[in-house]
């Protein structure tokens, strides 16, 4: 409970309230789904871990958030001095520099007078995922909210499926998704492996599950 109250917190911080609300409510309902079985506290600590990292991810808000924390500032100063020169390496999505030699996006050199702009941008993150969101007709943040979409449908499917012998299996497909990682091109190879394996594991809980009836 104290690790899904971190994580609510977070959200909340990271969005706003109704994203918090969210991920409490799905994590509730898992909570409830896998009230009568033995160890079924296992799964609820699953979705509540991956279905946080499918909300959270990092995109043009939450670097300008981090960025502009002050226990993040303050550290600064204390490492290097008052006067220490930052410089931020970004890949901005409006700023094409091309591809590096891994096929990730090239990045840039930014210095300490981008910090407004990231104070501005921390505070608009409340348009993430809206119809005025800047960036979020990005191929990467459709895939994103997609991939949460997917998540919750997934998983509704699992629940109403979910027996005392097939919940291990259950929660090896839910952890499956903490598997994401990266960005770019990274992330969204991580995302087809994931989402096939996914797939293929949940159709053999089915199935085992109907054969069961």
């Amino acid at each position: 409970d104290a690790m899904i109250a971190r994580r609510r917190e977070f959200l909340v911080d990271y969005q706003g309230e109704p994203l918090a609300a969210r991920y409490s409510l799905l994590v509730e309902k898992t909570r409830t789904a896998v009230s009568g079985l033995r160890g079924g506290e296992g799964l609820t600590g699953a979705v509540a871990r991956s279905y946080f990292r499918l909300l959270s991810y990092k995109d043009e808000y939450e670097v300008a958030r981090l960025h502009t924390q002050r226990a993040f500032l303050d550290s600064i100063r204390r490492d290097f001095g008052e006067h220490a020169k930052m410089r931020f390496h970004l890949a901005p999505p409006f700023l094409n520099a091309g591809r590096d030699a891994r096929g990730r996006p090239r990045k840039k050199e930014f210095g300490a007078w981008i910090l407004p702009l990231f104070r501005l941008l921390a505070r608009m993150r409340g348009l993430r995922g809206t119809a005025f969101d800047p960036f979020g007709m990005s191929a990467e943040r459709r895939m994103e909210r997609a991939l949460i979409t997917e998540f919750e449908q997934r998983l509704d499917t699992l629940l109403c499926a979910l027996r005392p012998g097939n919940l291990d299996q259950a929660i090896e497909i839910v952890a499956r998704y903490l598997d994401i990682r990266g960005y770019g091109p990274v992330k969204e190879a991580a995302i087809t492996v994931v989402r096939a394996d996914v797939e293929s594991r949940l159709q053999a809980l089915l199935n085992t599950a109907e054969e069961a009836a």
